[in-house]
């Protein structure tokens, strides 16, 4: 108790110091005696008690009062949502260094789509409508009363409009001469496996009513047992690209449909089996001379069909410029003969049976500054250096998937081309079309399946920045 009372004396005694000293107000030896009375004086204790309780009340409610201030003007961002898109965002009190709210609410959430949960500090949910959306932030800090008025910080989230929403569907020209379906998808038997095909209008096209470019055609030979499948993507740019396209299809089926006969293709067949028990180089040689011959015709032919049709249109064949890949498949007792040719930008790509190598069937045409394209169209491309190069043949004794695709799905799934001899990008495409998205939209590779064609279909809408091209693709599964 007496060391309790030393103490107060000492700190009133430094406090009245100081306060004269502050107010430059001196104590001579002869005056020591008199302010230690004043100190002592019960009267002076409790002014300075009161004093210093003023002064820290002051100080504390200056604290609380900067400490609002510094977070009502603290900028606290939250990351932009997408109308119909799932969202969630945190509120980070750790990061925010907002140790010191003890109370919160979160308002104006109501009918927005969204929920704030407390206990995570999560805004989530599915945003209905877009705008900015201002959102109340009440607190209360540590120190405050219970009873005392909350303080508000307002949160700003930008929720932005569907990107799809803001492309029109504008139909194209019933009435144009080459008019042609801006959506089409198909499943069918080929050879002992199954094929699907879509073929959808980019947004780009859709959003000014013009017209689809791309196009395919496919046909199984019953007296040969080989299967054709040809894909085209016609040329941005050019006028009546979306006819070239489809003359490219058609001719290249059609002109096996004409020459590639059971009698035509006995010796091929042997030599087809013989290659598969010596795998000797002469044999292979002879493959590739064959392959080389005829799928050069049926190129060249294509070429010549779109040729005549434009004398006829009196058109320039650039006008219908156009992309060409096709690969002919037959089924033999010991696997899989597979032939390919392409020019252009579509890939080609065969996936082994149990899905650890993929192999690239075709080199792409791509330029330096996406310039080097080159089409079925160009009478030039027949007497280049690189004609050989455009043609593939694999023998194996099984495959998961053969595909052939156009730029539209190629740039937003492969990106470049080198992606596309990395087995895990093409993993990656098919477990996407199987439900790993953000959609959920989920393509059945069953056998049995025979809505297959619709869920192709209504995956490739999948929504990629900057890639709204035509989209094509065609799978033997």
């Amino acid at each position: 108790m007496l060391t309790e009372r030393k103490d107060k004396m000492e700190e009133t005694r430094k406090y009245v110091e100081a306060f004269l000293m502050q107010h430059k107000i001196s104590i001579s030896p002869e005056k020591r005696t008199l302010l230690d009375g004043f100190i002592a004086d019960k009267n002076t204790v409790d002014a300075v008690k009161t004093i210093k309780e003023n002064q820290k009340n002051m100080l504390d409610k200056w604290i609380i009062k900067n400490r609002i201030d510094d977070i009502e003007r603290q900028s606290v961002f939250l990351p932009n949502a997408i109308v119909g898109k799932k969202y969630e965002a945190k509120i980070d009190f750790s990061e925010l260094e907002w140790q010191d709210i003890v109370f919160f609410e979160l308002l104006n959430l109501e009918n927005s789509g969204l929920d704030y949960d407390s206990e995570k500090s999560i805004i989530k949910g599915i945003p209905r409508t877009s705008g900015d959306l201002k959102l109340r932030f009440l607190f209360r800090l540590e120190g405050e009363p219970d009873n005392a008025a909350l303080h508000e910080k307002m949160l700003q989230l930008i929720i932005n409009p569907d990107p799809k929403s803001l492309w029109k569907d504008i139909p194209s020209d019933r009435n144009d001469l080459y008019w042609k379906d801006e959506n089409v998808a198909v499943s069918d038997r080929f050879l002992d496996k199954r094929i699907v095909i879509s073929s959808k209008r980019g947004r780009s096209h859709a959003n000014v009513g013009s017209f689809r470019d791309d196009d395919f055609a496919y046909k199984n030979f019953e007296t040969s047992g080989w299967s054709v499948l040809a894909v085209s993507d016609g040329a941005g740019g050019y006028p009546v690209t979306r006819k070239g396209s489809q003359l490219a299809c058609e001719a290249v089926v059609d002109y096996f449909d004409k020459n590639f006969t059971p009698d035509f293709l006995a010796d091929f067949d042997k030599t087809i089996s013989e290659y598969n028990y010596k795998k000797d180089k002469t044999t292979l040689e002879k493959i590739n001379t064959f392959v080389f011959t005829n799928l050069s015709k049926a190129a060249k032919y294509a070429n010549e069909s779109i040729a005549s049709f434009a004398v006829k249109e009196n058109r320039s064949i650039s006008d219908f410029h156009s992309t060409l890949i096709f690969t002919l498949v037959k089924k033999y007792s010991f696997g899989y003969a597979v032939m390919t040719f392409s020019v252009g930008d579509c890939p080609i790509g065969l996936v082994n049976k149990d899905f650890s190598e993929v192999r690239l069937m075709n080199w792409l045409d791509v330029g330096e500054f996406g310039g080097g394209t080159r089409f079925v169209t160009m009478p030039e491309i027949f007497a280049h250096d690189n004609y050989a190069s455009r043609f593939g043949f694999t023998l194996t004794d099984d495959f998961s998937y053969l595909m052939l695709m156009t730029d539209g799905i190629y740039d937003p799934k492969f990106v470049v081309e080198a992606n596309l001899e990395s087995i895990e990008k093409w993993k990656d495409l098919v477990e996407d079309m199987k439900g790993k998205n953000e959609e959920g939209i989920c393509v059945d590779f069953s056998y049995e399946n025979e809505k297959i064609a619709a869920q192709l279909s209504n995956w490739m809408d999948f929504w990629s920045p900057g890639n709204h091209d035509d989209r094509t693709l065609a799978i033997i599964y």
